[in-house]
């Protein structure tokens, strides 16, 4: 098995014989909410949501269960019926044999190809699959048949696709008296499915989603006939893959005009039949997918049904994916630059499948929850920051006043619902990420005047952290906090902050630690709502509440120098040490500021100084870092030493000796070098125990956490799993990620550098990860790649890459140059360098490495910006003022020579 190999350095990448390879699939989509997976054999589904299906919805099991498949089929006279995709009984059980067809893949950004030949048939197919960037609601399967052979071959060819026309609910909810409601029609180009109503969880209505299947051949022709049913094209005793239709001649497809009420609807679409001379090719275009109307769908298939009108939307499509990616790479590994653009890529495809729609996300409803929201701005921002700064503030519209946030978000920029089913969950760790991202965005812009914005709070039945229900709210009074006096309330965004800090500052457990409660960013921490705490956040909580602090005094520089904030805020900013080091008080503090906040607020404010604000939340952090060293740094028997990050639901420390063996967690160390918990000396012996107890360098590198060897559910579910795969001891992607990032920021650069190389080399040896392009959610302990392309760790790689490892940051938004580069990261020319957008305007930052000097070795030496010596002031910084002077139409050099200390 050999792997696949890139075509150019945008993305394009080749592999033979991927249907031998399993779970391989491929996203195709668009934003206007075409969503669909395709695999080489053709598998996968399409959809527009949860209950909007055009093709049956899969998961990754159904990839090779599953005989429902886009195809397309030739009856060869005097040889038999083939699949153009692969999917036939006879070509299936060939596939591991010496008769086996040979197939070569190619793919890139929203397109993929697949080319087959077979030698006994003499034909040739190529299968291009992609959704139109301009927005119809359509996916394109086109097909070109070729005779390789040296005689005339005479073929009929019929397009196959099963028309599910529904809600994913229906797989086993009713999924015959749903097929009751269709109601098919055969047009003039195709297959029209109408179901009469919808069943699923919002109730029986009126069905307003029309769908359906459309054929035309390029080289002149319509369709002669059809199979708008399923029962009727497989046959009495057939099957997708054998279907008797294509098989017997005698079944005749029927023609335009025809209704046919109450059966699986079939996209089957006959042609005329053709002979072809040796090395002639005939091409059909296939089009499918969604409208609100019969006239809607036909004419958005009938764009592309004409001509080359099919070529051209490919082509633009292409490069329109392309082009979203303005960030590429430059290092002595052309292989990595090219695999980091489709991990650029990834944070694009998230925001149009959320968390769920392709095979391995099998769960939740679409959309995405609250960590998604704020991690993929973080893509955004460096690679498309217009828009940002209005989504941001938006998202801050989610935040309750007892710091807890909305789970359920709407599909509309800054909608959040109420649960109707008053399911209460808090995860602990959701108030951190809207500030890692929020003071990313200040750094690169500049813009703290987004602190004093302001928008609302949520407001729904929870209250008081999941803890009581507000009885006295109604839903007719809507989503937004209230005054006293009925009216809707708005904070400042440094308001919305300080309140999910604050609020979790108090809510402690018996160790005085922030409690876990639900879960914190690792969800299967599910199992110790009563008394786990999570050690490891409370550190981040810690970090952010100084640099939150900074950011304040950054304020009172530009002559800001009182705040407002409302008058039950005041109660949360209690300081001192003997409040700090008593559990009870601090949750009796937290309970009285719920309290008082529970149903509406006065709506009075009051001013606060920037300097006693910003002295206030530096106590609390430093108080926090503190009592973290003094309590949590353990040393085992073997003589490591790291951060015990969490206390199970029994009030006990995780991590240490145990009597089954070490325990040890990534995430406990991740977030304390991180938050600077960790000293330096420290740092070193965290490393060296991560090396020692989790990294699996087979594996592509380190472990969440050892073998527990138990069950733990006074912990999490994630215990329930087998040891090595998803949150239990599989090589995370994601705290990998953040794990090299911790690291770069700490100054330990050849450790955060083995981290990222490991892991892509990894993912980037097919053989061994059995993936395409990218990086998945995590490794399996066979070495497999799962959960592809919908993970958070492709933001926090990219932010990696660009801020730590090539050191090209915003600084208050000025930018900043502190290159990490390794030294067998420069290229032949002892170069490295990358191209991004920065203050709207487009940069090309090269690095010249003429001495060959190792990191620690080098530092920034002359810069020349467009070829004129740039005077470098303090912190190697080149001023904002002087980047928005360039011409926004053009993309300009920055040569930075490196050289000794």
């Amino acid at each position: 098995m050999k792997g696949y190999r890139y075509l150019d350095h945008k993305g394009t990448f080749q592999l033979r014989n991927p249907e031998q390879i399993s779970y391989l699939y491929f996203p195709i989509a668009n934003e206007s909410g075409v969503k669909a997976s395709v695999t080489p054999t053709l598998g996968g589904d399409n959809k527009m949501g949860q209950n909007t299906f055009l093709l049956a919805p899969v998961s990754s099991e159904d990839l090779h269960n599953n005989k429902s498949s886009r195809n397309f089929w030739c009856h060869i006279e005097g040889k038999g019926i083939w699949s153009a995709t692969g999917k036939s009984s006879e070509q299936e059980a060939k596939l591991f044999t010496e008769d086996k067809e040979d197939t070569v893949l190619e793919a890139g950004f929203m397109w993929q190809k697949v080319t087959r030949t077979s030698k006994y048939y003499g034909v040739r197919s190529e299968i291009t699959s992609f959704v139109p960037y301009s927005g119809e609601s359509l996916e394109l399967m086109v097909v070109t048949i070729k005779n390789q052979g040296s005689e005339e071959v005479s073929i009929i060819p019929t397009a196959a696709i099963p028309l599910y026309g529904r809600s994913a609910d229906n797989i086993r909810d009713h999924r015959h008296v749903t097929s009751l409601l269709h109601r098919i029609e055969t047009l003039e180009k195709g297959v029209l499915l109408n179901p009469t109503l919808t069943f699923d969880e919002r109730g029986h209505k009126i069905n307003t989603i029309v769908y359906g299947v459309f054929g035309a051949c390029q080289e002149g022709g319509l369709p002669v006939g059809y199979y708008p049913c399923v029962a009727d094209f497989i046959g009495e005793g057939g099957s997708f893959e054998n279907p008797r239709a294509i098989r017997d001649r005698t079944i005749k497809p029927i023609k335009p005009g025809e209704k046919l009420d109450g059966y699986e609807a079939m996209g089957g679409i006959q042609f005329e039949q053709v002979k072809l001379a040796p090395y002639q090719e005939r091409t059909y275009i296939i089009a499918f997918g969604y409208g609100s109307s019969k006239e809607e769908i036909q004419n958005s298939a009938d764009k592309f049904l004409k001509a080359d009108a099919w070529k051209i939307s490919l082509e633009a499509t292409k490069e329109y994916w392309k082009e979203k990616i303005n960030v590429t790479y430059q290092t002595a590994s052309k292989d990595f630059d090219t695999w980091m653009s489709w991990v650029n890529f990834q944070p694009i495809l998230r925001r149009i499948y959320g968390c769920s729609f392709l095979p391995h996300h099998d769960y939740g409803r679409g959309g995405r929850g609250w960590r998604d929201l704020w991690q993929d701005c973080l893509a955004l921002l460096i690679m498309n920051p217009t828009g940002v700064r209005d989504m941001l503030i938006s998202n801050y519209g989610g935040v309750r006043m007892d710091g807890t946030n909305a789970t359920i978000i709407g599909t509309e920029q800054g909608e959040f619902i109420a649960d109707r089913n008053n399911i209460t969950r808090v995860w602990m760790d959701h108030g951190v990420w809207p500030f890692l991202t929020t003071r990313l965005y200040i750094m690169q812009s500049g813009d703290l005047d987004i602190l004093l914005k302001k928008n609302y709070y949520f407001k729904d039945p929870q209250a008081c952290r999941g803890e009581e229900k507000d009885e006295e709210w109604k839903p007719e009074e809507g989503n937004h906090l209230r005054t006293s006096t009925g009216e809707e309330y708005q904070g400042s965004i440094l308001e919305h902050i300080l309140i999910q800090h604050l609020c979790a500052f108090y809510d402690v457990g018996e160790h005085n630690h922030i409690r876990l409660r639900g879960a914190d960013w690792n969800d299967a921490l599910d199992m110790a709502k009563e008394r786990g705490e999570s050690v490891a956040f409370t550190s981040l909580y810690a970090s952010n509440m100084e640099q939150l602090a900074e950011l304040i005094l950054e304020l009172k520089n530009k002559g800001i120098g009182k705040l407002s904030i409302c008058r039950e805020l005041t109660l949360l900013l209690e300081d001192g040490v003997e409040l700090y080091e008593d559990v009870r008080k601090k949750q009796d503090l937290l309970r009285g500021y719920c309290e008082s906040c529970k149903h509406s607020i006065s709506g009075e404010v009051v001013e606060i100084s920037c300097d006693c604000l910003a002295e206030n939340l530096m106590n609390k952090a430093a108080w926090i870092r503190d009592h973290i060293r003094n309590t949590e740094w353990i040393t085992n028997k073997e003589g490591h030493s790291w951060y015990n990050g969490y206390y199970d639901n029994h009030g006990r420390a995780v991590e240490g000796d145990s009597e089954t063996g070490v325990r040890m967690m990534l995430t406990s160390q991740v977030f304390t070098i991180m938050s600077e918990t960790a000293t330096k000396e420290q740092v070193e012996k965290i490393v060296a125990a991560a090396d020692a107890y989790l990294y699996e360098e087979a594996l592509g590198g380190y472990r969440l956490n050892t073998n527990f060897h138990e069950v733990k559910v006074d912990l999490g579910r994630m215990f329930g799993f087998a040891y090595g795969t998803k949150e239990n001891g599989a090589v995370f992607s994601h705290m990998v990620v953040m794990y090299a990032n911790a690291l770069y920021q700490r100054g330990f650069v050849a450790e955060g550098y083995k981290a990222i190389r490991n892991l892509y080399r990894h993912c980037n040896n097919f053989e061994l990860c059995k993936i395409y392009p990218g990086i998945p959610e995590y490794i399996g302990p066979e070495g497999r790649g799962y959960y592809h392309y919908l993970t958070g760790s492709a933001s926090w790689l990219m932010l990696t890459a660009l801020t730590e490892m090539f050191g090209v940051k915003g600084l208050l938004g000025d930018l900043l140059l502190e290159p990490k580069l390794m030294l067998e990261q420069f290229d032949q020319e002892k170069q490295a360098g990358l191209s991004l957008v920065f203050a709207d305007r487009k940069l090309m930052v090269q690095y010249i490495n003429t001495e060959s000097l190792e990191y620690g070795s080098y530092q920034v030496g002359k810069v020349t910006l467009d070829g004129v010596p740039y005077p470098l002031e303090e912190e190697n910084l080149i001023k904002r003022e002087d980047i928005l002077a360039l011409d926004p139409d053009k993309e300009h050099r920055i040569m930075v020579e490196l050289i000794k200390f």
